[in-house]
């Protein structure tokens, strides 16, 4: 049975989930704060009624959010979401200048923030800043009050009249997200309740949630994956989550973990690999599911936690613009009898009232079960577009497909594996040649960690071929003619072989806030190097 409109509406969601969990634990962090259903929705009543007195317009849509993962950042985002604003929560990893950029294209006047967040981050924006800390203090005795006997007192369909929630529809604008910006400026995603709010359906349903579940929340909010998947999991379903301000602090996440025996952890690969080099098998004894997303998952890293902590991690997969997930693999204990969902070595098969498929790079013909092509999607998942950028949004969307920009498989099962990103490809010789494939035989054969960044592969421009390939580094253990020499033995194709002059010494390969390869800054470092043939 599908969903209703008021179903989709994400406050109205939220709202009704507290009321069923007025004395079951909703949210906690590492500070130590733990709030229960009716503690939630009456802070964050509280909360809103505050903002509209003492901060926000009639007239101000737009409200910046700049808050890592806590109880507090949920908090900011519901309130934001009950008073029906749209809410855009920002990358404290990115410079003043991006940010004040994303402030300008959404037309910000106040930003929600803390001044831990910016002492640490040493921002300066151009909007008036908010701290949330000066908002409780502002909390009068009648905002307590009055949000404790909406609480409990209002019938929620009442409540949601009183809020102004049932004049909210299904494709208004919920957030809007700004892309890593790794291929260059970061872009505004506009996602609708309806984006979020089917994903949110169908990841529910896929894996199975409960009431007993805990999510551990380490994504910062500023991230698709922990928008949807560790924010609107907590806020509009039944698990509880308990936040920590960075996936970073291993220690900290153990202790959290164990504590409040989690059951989910949603991160990425590289977070698994320091959860790995510095959490203690008991602190991570009660994960039940774990599943990475944002890079590809190693295989033999997928193993080796599993040996350590008992709980084998899954690949799933997403982007920005599609809110964010698209598929994922189902762990073991979270597939039905006679189910069969998981295929390692890809990204899963695609979220209920998602379609996929593949088409050449060149005519846009459909590619039949395990031929590479771009990947496109088409569902409720896929965004409204690029904020003010329609002619950004044409050149992704076409006739309600997506184009990901990602080169991929699909198999006669529907699995989708991922082979690389279209602009990480290059043409030579009338082969498409994947820079991930050079790299990891690079690593293989310097035996170093594939999934660590310390060797990139990128192209210049070559006045005799078209394109050649080269090698960034941050350090070699042998000399780039015994690497191809060894490339050679090693079967890889001749053409697919750089050439010892073609690596360069770096003093860092540039990387996004986010953990990601700067692909834009990578490509301008190696025309840099290799100026001379451009």
């Amino acid at each position: 049975m599908g969903k209703t409109s008021d179903d989709l509406v994400l406050p109205r969601q939220f709202l009704r989930m507290c009321r069923r969990c007025l004395r079951l634990a909703k949210a906690a962090d590492s500070s130590g704060l733990e709030l229960s259903g009716a503690e939630m929705l009456t802070g964050t009543l509280a909360l809103r009624r505050v903002l509209r007195r003492q901060v926000l317009a009639d007239d101000e849509s737009y409200v910046g959010v700049l808050l890592p993962p806590s109880v507090g950042s949920a908090l900011a985002n519901a309130a934001l979401a009950l008073d029906r604003r749209v809410t855009v929560n920002l990358n404290y990893s990115l410079s003043s200048d991006v940010l004040n950029a994303c402030l300008a294209q959404c037309g910000i006047r106040h930003v929600l923030t803390s001044p831990r967040v910016m002492e640490r981050f040493s921002l300066k924006l151009r909007a008036k800043l908010v701290f949330i800390e000066d908002l409780r203090r502002q909390m009068t005795w009648r905002d307590k009050l009055t949000a404790a006997a909406q609480t409990w007192l209002v019938p929620p369909v009442l409540l949601e009249r009183m809020l102004g929630l049932t004049k909210i529809r299904p494709d208004n604008l919920l957030t809007v997200m700004f892309t890593s910006g790794s291929t260059g400026e970061p872009k505004g995603v506009m996602l609708s309740h309806r984006n979020v709010g089917t994903n949110l359906t169908a990841f529910n349903a896929v894996l199975r949630l409960q009431r007993s579940d805990v999510l551990l929340g380490v994504l910062p909010m500023f991230h698709a994956f922990g928008y949807t998947t560790t924010l609107w999991t907590a806020l509009a379903l039944e698990p509880k989550a308990v936040y920590h301000y960075t996936p970073l602090e291993a220690r900290q996440i153990g202790t959290l973990c164990r504590r409040h025996g989690c059951t989910i952890l949603i991160a990425t690969p590289t977070f698994l690999r320091n959860y790995l080099r510095r959490c203690e098998p008991k602190e991570l004894a009660t994960l039940d599911m774990v599943i990475a997303g944002a890079e590809r998952l190693p295989r033999e890293l997928a193993e080796e936690f599993q040996r350590r902590f008992g709980v084998l991690p899954v690949e799933g997969y997403g982007t920005t613009e599609l809110s964010p997930v698209v598929s994922t693999n189902v762990p073991p204990s979270r597939q039905r009898p006679g189910d069969f969902s998981n295929r390692p070595g890809t990204i899963g098969r695609p979220l209920s009232g998602i379609s996929v498929k593949v088409v050449d790079r060149e005519t846009g013909e459909d590619m039949p079960p395990g031929e590479p092509g771009i990947l496109l999607v088409r569902g409720p998942n896929v965004m409204q577009g690029y904020l003010d950028r329609p002619d950004l949004t044409a050149e992704v969307l076409r006739d309600g497909w997506y184009a990901t920009g990602d080169v991929a498989t699909i198999d006669a099962d529907g699995f989708i594996r991922i082979i690389g990103r279209v602009n990480r490809f290059s043409k030579l010789g009338g082969e498409m040649v994947p820079h991930v494939a050079v790299e990891d035989a690079i690593k293989a054969v310097l035996r170093e960690d594939i999934d660590q960044i310390g060797v990139v592969v990128t192209a210049v421009p070559d006045s005799r071929r078209g394109e050649r390939l080269v090698v960034l580094h941050e350090g070699l253990s042998m000399s780039p003619e015994e690497i191809c020499r060894r490339l050679v033995e090693h079967g890889l194709p001749l053409l697919w072989i750089p050439s010892p002059d073609s690596f360069r010494h770096v003093e860092a390969i540039p990387v996004l806030g986010s953990g990601k390869l700067d692909l834009k800054r990578m490509k301008e470092r190696a025309m840099e190097e290799f100026c001379s043939l451009a």
